[in-house]
């Protein structure tokens, strides 16, 4: 039996995991990178009218003329977030903030509006470690799974609640600071794992400004401990940390340099 034929649409942290979960079952004609690759995404569509389209982590604005080829089930979207919650550009951040402890993945129709197509698909996966990159690589991976299923017996889908939707941010540089004196040892450290990659948090620590790469809490420190005290008298201790202009490094590699 052949392989379903896919246009694929994504440039973002979702991406890379989703098309290779994707690879294994379709056949992706083409992978959108661009808003210069639409014009190309038009006459491959119009040449393989059966082909689907797929989109995860694309941060381009996709037209009506191009959604209207992929019709009657549209560009279907892998979106990180249990839909209409946390609609926008930083669903997963978001949710790492609030202090969420499960976290989904949604599979909609993707229409003009911001994350308001219908939903094909929900997920809700619990046990995830804190970490960022590993939490967009499950929500990837069971979008995709769930996709490869079911691309060619697609359910009919459902209408979102907009009544019920709550929006994110983009997030920016002026974030990257962190507030350890206001905020709880808790709060620190999800601003730690939330800010990765993108806006990178940073402290100054023992006089040096550095970027944090990783880092826990806990309820005492020791001296030998690269610590920040919190507001809520618990501490973030970091594990790995990159000073600015220079290589990551563990925290006990930057204390002793500076002992030197």
């Amino acid at each position: 039996m052949a392989k379903p034929k896919v246009i694929f649409f994504g440039n973002g942290p979702l991406a890379d995991t989703a098309l290779a979960v994707l690879c294994k079952s379709c056949d992706i004609i083409f992978h959108a990178h661009t808003k210069d690759d639409l014009e190309t995404v038009k006459s491959l569509k119009r040449e393989h009218p059966e082909a689907f389209g797929i989109l995860a982590s694309f941060g381009v604005l996709i037209k009506s003329d191009i959604l209207n080829l992929f019709e009657p089930e549209g560009i279907l979207n892998i979106h990180p977030s249990l839909l209409p919650k946390y609609r926008g550009a930083s669903p997963i951040e978001s949710a790492i903030l609030a202090g969420d402890t499960s976290f989904s993945v949604s599979v909609m129709k993707l229409v003009r509006a911001m994350d308001a197509g219908p939903l094909y698909y929900q997920e809700t996966l619990s046990g995830l470690p804190l970490d960022k990159s590993a939490i967009y690589s499950a929500l990837a991976t069971a979008g995709a799974t769930w996709l490869t299923a079911h691309l060619t017996s697609l359910p009919t889908p459902k209408p979102q609640d907009d009544s019920q939707a709550t929006f994110t941010q983009k997030l920016n540089k002026s974030l990257s600071r962190l507030t350890p004196e206001t905020d709880s040892a808790e709060i620190t450290l999800r601003k730690i794992v939330a800010y990765q990659d993108f806006p990178k948090p940073k402290y100054t620590l023992l006089g040096q400004d550095v970027i944090i790469l990783s880092a826990h809490v806990a309820t005492s420190a020791t001296p030998r401990d690269l610590s920040i005290p919190c507001a809520d008298g618990k501490f973030v201790i970091v594990d790995r940390l990159q000073p600015l202009s220079r290589k990551p490094m563990d925290a006990r590699s930057f204390l002793n340099g500076l002992r030197r």
